[in-house]
């Protein structure tokens, strides 16, 4: 159900590893990036992790439309889309530096739609042996679930829920 989906690599050797799932450690650590503080801390986890074990990284920004979005007049919505575009942009160019600094090969992921739908598509199609995310930061997620606690749940991959 995505409706676009951008990929850039970088780094060294900015390809995808071979799939070897028992190994020692992950070959493909995949993280949940959007921008939020603990999300920030996830990736910076999720780099450490990838430097030390020799893998690959792959991050992934989901652009999740506000429940509200349909509502919107056509200049807000443009306002939001506009946000979401400079925010990955951002997210973008932290990743060229840190591929470029850690020496770690980064695959970044722009994706549009339902979070946990798209970390869990793009987990399967990088074949991720790791996922790492950061918890969340809204009271309402202690009731309903988050996309961290889906994850958990789904039990397809080790999660690691960066406080």
């Amino acid at each position: 159900m995505s409706a676009s989906v951008e990929r850039e690599e970088y780094g060294p050797e900015a390809r995808p590893l071979p799939f070897e799932r028992g190994t020692d450690g992950p070959r493909v650590v995949l993280v949940g990036v959007d921008g939020s503080r603990t999300s920030l801390r996830a990736a910076a986890y999720a780099a450490g992790l990838a430097r030390r074990q020799g893998a690959g990284l792959v991050v992934v920004f989901v652009s999740s439309p506000a429940p509200y979005a349909a509502m919107m007049s056509g200049v807000v919505a443009g306002a939001v889309q506009q946000t979401h575009d400079e925010l990955a942009a951002d997210l973008r160019a932290e990743c060229r530096r840190g591929a470029e600094e850690l020496a770690v090969p980064v695959t970044f992921l722009c994706r549009r739609g339902d979070a946990y739908t798209e970390l869990c598509a793009a987990a399967d199609e990088s074949r991720a042996d790791l996922v790492v995310v950061g918890s969340s930061e809204q009271a309402g997620h202690r009731l309903v679930g988050s996309v961290a606690t889906r994850l958990v749940r789904t039990g397809r991959w080790p999660v690691v829920v960066v406080p």
